[in-house]
């Protein structure tokens, strides 16, 4: 069956659901990634960009990890990442050199970072899912396989996050799939299987990934992949988190740390008085505990509030980053920051929000590629801001206009192209 690109909304809330049991067991979509929105090449390119990072001494949040079977080889990494590169379609060849065996996997996580073309090129498909199926908090992220393994790196292992493994080739890739409740009943565990596991594979559901292809992953599935031959293939887990696991880490520190804020010349923030030392006495742990049952009355009171306000800011900042989770070192948006020149925002420019980024605004603050910066809502308009992420627009003699997009250029969201001067405004 063929589909559209990106997926339409029908796809995500009629079909998907019911080729996968309601999002509960894995399904093969055939055919669904055109070779423009991903394939082997960008993966490489991406690969190439960590090296020029290594190169030149740059921190960077994507990284690579080198396998030989199933054995990680980081004392491998150094060389792989500093090694002259590979010739025109010499890959493989260029990593079994210095890999010094026949099969190799090569693992590059957070590859969005590093490659704005599969970051654009699969955020379509991401934005798709968001609008048909809802938005994961933590984002996405693409970790690539590239390699001619005779099996995963991580054996047969679980999924904790649904997730869609996504194959360009040029070689297949034999997939195999377990619920977790067949792979502790054949396995006696719920631990990794390494080594053998054959006689496990006649038990899986198997299915057979050609370039285009998109198999969903639901959580907490066990899988392996198998290959003969040199073949990419991109994951791109969708991260959402327990319940509890948010409030714990997130909301609650956040919310009682406001609560009991205070500096020096405020009550919470005056020192506890001297106390005897007595078995007896308590004032401190009393008024501990008073303050203690105050701020939690007051959170309890609050608590709405707070979820309501993290869950719109994690919302508007994954959107506003095309859908891929935060990292601390974008290189992408690093290299973009580097290369935006203020002076070319001007009228008669041509300016876009960069695909897959998305410009949102909130009061008095506007949101692109998941960072923050100060604006005025009168002067970026939902016209405007509409404009800008359809984009390319021509921007207006409008200082305050071309300030607001001069701040924005700030994030590495934007797309500028400088206008040219008529041939009557030329000097002679």
């Amino acid at each position: 069956m063929s589909h559209a690109w990106p997926p339409g909304r029908s796809f995500w809330t009629d079909e998907f659901p019911a080729r996968t049991n309601d999002r509960t067991t894995p399904f093969l979509f055939k055919g669904i990634v055109p070779v423009s929105a991903a394939n082997p090449d960008a993966v490489l390119d991406g690969f190439a960009a960590i090296r020029r990072a290594h190169a030149a001494g740059s921190d960077i949040s994507a990284h690579a990890r080198v396998y030989v079977g199933e054995d990680r080889r980081d004392d491998l990494l150094s060389t792989v990442l500093a090694a002259p590169g590979w010739p025109d379609g010499g890959f493989v060849a260029w990593m079994q050199n210095l890999a010094g065996a026949e099969r190799f996997s090569l693992v590059i996580n957070n590859l969005e970072t590093v490659s704005p073309s599969l970051a654009a090129g699969l955020g379509t498909f991401l934005a798709s899912l968001f609008d048909g199926w809802g938005v994961p908090m933590g984002g996405a992220e693409l970790v690539a396989f590239a390699g001619n393994y005779s099996g995963t790196a991580f054996g047969v292992h679980e999924g904790y996050e649904d997730a869609f493994l996504t194959h360009y080739g040029p070689g297949v890739k034999h997939f195999y799939t377990w619920s977790n409740e067949e792979y502790q009943k054949l396995t006696g565990s719920s631990d990794p299987l390494y080594g053998e596991y054959l006689w496990l594979l006649e038990h899986g559901e198997h299915f057979v990934l050609e370039p285009g292809d998109a198999l969903f992953l639901p959580q907490r599935v066990f899988h392996v992949g198998r290959q003969d031959q040199f073949s990419v293939s991109v994951a791109m887990p969708l991260y959402t988190y327990p319940d509890a696991a948010v409030l714990r880490q997130a909301v609650l520190p956040e919310l009682i740390e406001s609560l009991l804020a205070g500096g020096p010349d405020t009550e919470l923030g005056r020192p506890s008085p001297m106390a005897a030392l007595d078995a007896r006495s308590t004032p401190v742990a009393e008024r501990l505990a008073e303050l203690a049952a105050q701020t939690l009355a007051t959170a309890a009171q609050q608590a709405g509030a707070a979820v309501e306000q993290h869950t719109r800011q994690r919302w508007h900042t994954v959107l506003s980053n095309g859908g891929w989770e935060m990292v601390q070192v974008d290189l992408a948006r690093s290299e973009a920051v580097a290369a935006f020149d203020p002076e070319h925002v001007a009228p008669g420019a041509q300016v876009a929000v960069t695909a897959p980024y998305r410009l949102l605004v909130t009061g008095a603050q506007a949101l692109l590629r998941g960072f923050e910066v100060p604006t005025d809502p009168a002067v970026l308009t939902p016209d405007l801001v509409e404009a800008l992420n359809a984009g390319p627009t021509t921007l207006p003699a409008d200082d305050n206009v071309l300030a607001a997009v001069r701040t924005l250029g700030a994030t590495g969201g934007l797309t500028v192209t400088a206008r040219t001067a008529t041939p009557e405004e030329t000097p002679a």
